[in-house]
């Protein structure tokens, strides 16, 4: 069966000041299987020191997720931030080698430049993926909001100009866009059929296409995703590896209520896609 993972990034954040020593107490009543890892540019230069933390907790990290401005400065097309981005990037991965992951999220696009100057980001493919390749990684790239044309679109590109690229799927920004239904049509059945999706990110969400007011994750179930036919259909295809829940749990002033990923995790569990490792 899957495993189904939580994102640190739902829970040690901004409010709270980004304490990753509050993954200790929390990570004796989560009930998650493991988690993905974010990795923020103030921990730069603590890999040794929180991979033995997590290493300490027993921690399961299959997974990572870049700092998300990297995808902004690789589309400013300033050849400065792009090298700042390749920087970050390899720090990235050598944080994401010592927490003992083997595959890395990735924003090609994000920010404000988005996808506005895509063949900037495009050209920077295959360095990543060969950065994060010497550090035993594999590279993933989400399916993040677009401002000019829209993800399944640059998914497309990605594919026909780099063959083995592979994806980690979010259910949020899918629907922001229109297209979680796509991912059940035979157009895009290459996406599973060529094992280009590795990974799901899980959010719900409220809005109509391109609402940007409502782009915040909800928390499985108070949106409008069906969830129940979105994994009946991708246990159809085989799929039997990692989702990462990422709702966040944390409120204004940075408390942290487990009980609310613990709750959707059970919800996740009697949808039948996973079960404990």
């Amino acid at each position: 069966m899957a495993r189904i993972l939580c994102s640190t990034g739902a829970l040690a954040s901004i409010p709270n000041h980004r304490d990753y020593r509050l993954l200790e107490p929390l990570s004796r009543v989560l009930d998650c299987d493991g988690y993905e890892f974010m990795i923020y540019d103030s921990w730069y230069g603590k890999a040794a020191e929180i991979a033995a933390f997590t290493r300490d907790l027993g921690m399961y990290i299959p997974v990572t997720h870049c700092e998300k401005y990297t995808g902004e400065y690789l589309g400013s097309g300033r050849s400065d931030l792009t090298a700042e981005a390749f920087r970050f990037f390899e720090i990235e991965c050598d944080f994401s080698q010592k927490l003992g992951a083997d595959s890395i999220v990735l924003h090609l696009w994000n920010g404000r430049t988005s996808d506005s100057a895509f063949e900037n980001n495009l050209a920077a493919y295959g360095r990543l993926a060969a950065i994060a390749a010497d550090y035993g990684e594999q590279l993933l790239i989400e399916n993040v909001v677009c401002v000019k044309a829209d993800p399944l679109s640059r998914w497309c590109e990605l594919r026909e100009r780099y063959p083995n690229v592979r994806f980690v799927f979010d259910t949020k920004m899918a629907a922001f866009h229109g297209q979680l239904a796509s991912l059940y049509e035979d157009d895009y059945s290459w996406l599973w059929r060529e094992g280009h999706i590795r990974h799901y990110h899980l959010n719900d969400y409220g809005g109509a296409p391109h609402d940007w007011s409502s782009l915040k994750p909800l928390p499985i179930g108070e949106g409008t995703i069906d969830f129940e036919q979105f994994f009946t259909f991708v246990r159809s295809t085989g799929y039997d590896a990692c989702f990462t829940l990422e709702s966040v749990a944390y409120d204004a002033d940075g408390h942290i209520y487990p009980e609310r990923i613990n709750a959707q995790l059970d919800r996740l569990r009697e949808l039948g896609i996973t079960n404990r490792i």
